[in-house]
């Protein structure tokens, strides 16, 4: 929504979101095609806004890769279309990666009513956010606040909050002025500029945040050994097609047949990283699951150790 100026005030002293797009001043006269090569165009600057965060964002997955190591938890804090972002990321990330529901957790201003539904005001209130991380957040924790202005209330309760707990804190911010940068060790800026329509903040800076939150998170679950190769090894076969996929990924492991496959799932107990461990190495699925177990649950380390065992 556009803000109210106050008598005097510059537009220019805005955020780049909030502020008018001089590509788009025409919009409500363009053709449809026309609107939507605009949007695409813009979404493409977008997308070069998290490429020149790049650095920022690699330091970030490193220092959550030690956190978790060391028996830590990553926690999401939004509002609006970047809270519903975290939230999405968060719930996607248990049966891409098979982790523990636990491990990277979101919460959004409002509560779950404002993942459908608006929730008009829950994201002004910092006493939310402090409320919201007290009940999650632990010392040796990160949380990560995601907030397009940088300035929103909530998310600014969540990282003082976290801060006194003793945890480790980001923003992912669409604003190099961000008034709650301070609150961060790692600020991730993709300074995404005025939106086709207006502070519609859902279009680029959306878009950035979820490029965002698609890197980091992958290049975490990367990082923590839960692929192999590029192949998606922890992914939880709940229904017929994961289950089609976790033989294909058998198959480009060892080459073996579907009955062979299928039948390495089953001795792994569903438990697809045993089963990958068991069919690189030609370990049965009991030395496999202990090798996982003794590598911190790295696909690739468990393969290697059992390689050098032999």
């Amino acid at each position: 929504m556009n803000p109210t100026l106050a008598s005097g005030e510059n537009p220019s002293a805005l955020p780049g979101t909030e502020q008018r797009n001089p590509r788009s001043t025409r919009l409500d006269e363009m053709s449809s095609i026309e609107i939507v090569r605009l949007l695409n165009a813009e979404d493409l600057h977008a997308i070069e806004a998290v490429g020149a965060a790049a650095e920022s964002l690699a330091a970030l997955v490193d220092d959550a890769e030690s956190i978790v190591r060391a028996g830590g938890n990553v926690h999401y804090f939004g509002a609006g279309t970047s809270g519903r972002l975290g939230v999405l990321d968060a719930a996607e990330l248990i049966p891409t990666f098979g982790i523990e529901p636990t491990l990277v957790r979101a919460r959004i201003a409002g509560g779950d009513e404002a993942i459908v539904n608006a929730v008009e005001g829950s994201e002004d209130s910092a006493d939310d956010g402090v409320r919201d991380a007290l009940e999650q957040v632990r010392e040796g924790d990160l949380v990560i606040g995601l907030t397009v202005s940088g300035t929103t209330p909530y998310v600014e309760g969540a990282l003082r909050c976290a801060r006194e707990c003793g945890a480790r804190t980001a923003l992912v911010t669409s604003n190099p002025e961000a008034a709650i940068a301070p609150l961060a060790d790692h600020v991730i800026v993709a300074d995404t500029g005025p939106e086709v329509l207006t502070g519609s903040t859902r279009l680029k800076a959306g878009t950035a945040t979820k490029v965002i939150l698609n890197g980091f998170s992958t290049a975490l679950m990367v990082r923590l050994g839960r692929t192999y190769s590029n192949l998606m090894v922890a992914v939880v076969p709940g229904n017929k097609k994961l289950r089609e996929r976790t033989l294909r990924i058998l198959h480009e492991v060892n080459g073996a047949s579907t009955e062979h496959n299928a039948q390495l799932i089953d001795e792994a107990g569903g438990d697809l990283r045993v089963a990958v461990v068991a069919a690189a190495t030609g370990a049965t699925a009991a030395l496999a699951r202990d090798s996982l177990l003794d590598s911190g649950g790295s696909v690739r380390d468990a393969i290697v150790a059992l390689t050098r065992g032999s």
